[in-house]
């Protein structure tokens, strides 16, 4: 059908159990609002002439429908390369689902929050000290491994993100604010399940897909935590505060794409605070939930830029924690994510001369001996903590590996 006058009045009067007097204003309002049919935006068209008023006032919503005529969704417009997805029909086969699998995964009946049988449920659950992990089982995993792949890895993060983005990682977020005279860290609360269901469908709309796709691929990529769940949280106080935020739609701690996901709706919190940190003649970069900057700032400039930076976080959605909060000076430790970065980023002393410790005990007394917290393999653990001690530090990395060496394990 053909965007024109002509064509929408015809359609209103087959549509319409009868002809009435706004529908011609409507259709006038209609065709200013949309240059170009909304094909990909059903809801929000029928939303914007539900709304709309007649000349006498009346209003379009109480309209009686005699036929309703289904048309399918198309994309207009992929801003960022990814795959066109133009309805539910090519979203299941874009997953290799039929449809009622993808009505199953997307949970529209609510099945895995009400269901009283474990085996039910999309996500298995584990609480933590202060988290709970929402861990999707293998069959929803692989699907929401497929999207983060092929939909949501492709999306493009600010470039202040250092945390789950290809190329970068704990290292590069830390090295931007290594030697500075003052480092500032703060850290989100709960930032995963803060992240609500309707900023990630904003995240899919924005990347272009078609409302009924943005929909179900919010719905595959959050979830809402079962009350059985949240009564056998170990700390029913400190819990509490949460249980708000999972009892609605979120993004699981535990799933594949929350962290891209994460980093995506935040975008506009590390536009702002980068743009805060300019003001304040520092650097900023963000790691997951941490946040950090640092620059040449007085103990008085570093108290506002963290009272500032709060003000932002809040009125972004997010919380920070307080009692997380750390202004560092040069005579200071400065920490970030578990490095040291008054020089070079590197492992605390105490971490380095740990692992010497625990591969010279491997190493005498046999790697069973040495694995005191019991890991699965301890071998394979060793390698991993010597390339992280390692990392970027040249001679440390070299008395590890032959301290590996000795030991048996496999070297890193």
């Amino acid at each position: 059908m053909a965007w024109r006058r002509a064509e929408l009045l015809a359609v209103g009067r087959t549509v319409l159990a009868a002809r009435p007097r706004w529908l011609g204003p409507v259709v006038t309002a209609v065709l200013r609002a949309y240059r170009d049919p909304p094909v990909d935006r059903p809801r929000e068209l029928a939303a914007f002439v539900a709304g709309a008023t007649g000349p006498a006032g009346q209003r379009v919503g109480a309209a009686v429908v005699r036929e309703r005529r289904m048309v399918p969704t198309r994309t207009q417009r992929m801003r960022w390369g990814t795959p066109a997805i133009d309805d539910l029909a090519a979203l299941a086969d874009f997953l290799d689902l039929d449809g009622d699998h993808l009505d199953w995964f997307a949970d529209r009946r609510e099945l895995n929050r009400h269901a009283r049988d474990e085996r039910l449920r999309h996500y298995r659950y584990t609480w933590l000290p202060h988290r709970l992990i929402e861990a999707p089982k293998p069959r929803l995993r692989a699907v929401q491994r497929h999207l983060l792949d092929t939909v949501v890895g492709l999306l493009p993060v600010h470039g202040s993100v250092h945390g789950f983005v290809p190329g970068r990682g704990v290292h590069t977020f830390a090295a931007a604010h290594a030697g500075k005279p003052t480092v500032v860290r703060l850290d989100l609360r709960a930032f995963f399940t803060t992240v609500t269901a309707g900023r990630v469908y904003g995240v899919f709309r924005t990347a272009g897909y078609p409302e009924p796709v943005a929909h179900t691929l919010t719905a595959l990529t959050t979830t809402r935590t079962p009350a059985a769940v949240l009564r056998t949280a170990p700390d029913r106080a400190a819990a509490g505060a949460r249980a708000a935020l999972l009892r609605q739609p979120h993004l699981p701690q535990g799933a594949p794409t929350s962290p891209a996901l994460a980093n995506l709706c935040a975008y506009r919190l590390d536009r702002r605070l980068a743009g805060l940190a300019v003001r304040f003649g520092v650097g900023y970069t963000r790691y997951a939930d941490d946040l950090a900057f640092s620059g040449d700032l007085t103990a008085r400039q570093a108290g506002h830029l963290v009272t500032h930076v709060t003000a932002v976080a809040t009125a972004e959605g997010f919380g920070t924690n307080p009692a997380k909060t750390r202004v560092r000076g040069r005579a200071d430790r400065q920490q970030l994510a578990g490095l040291v970065v008054n020089a070079a980023p590197a492992v605390p002393r105490a971490e380095y001369d740990l692992l010497r410790a625990i591969l010279h005990d491997a190493a005498r007394n046999g790697l069973a001996a040495a694995n005191r917290d019991g890991h699965p393999d301890f071998a394979a653990h060793l390698a991993g903590r010597v390339a992280w001690v390692g990392h970027r530090h040249p001679a440390r990395a070299a008395k590890l590996r032959r301290l590996l060496a000795d030991v048996g394990a496999p070297r890193t």
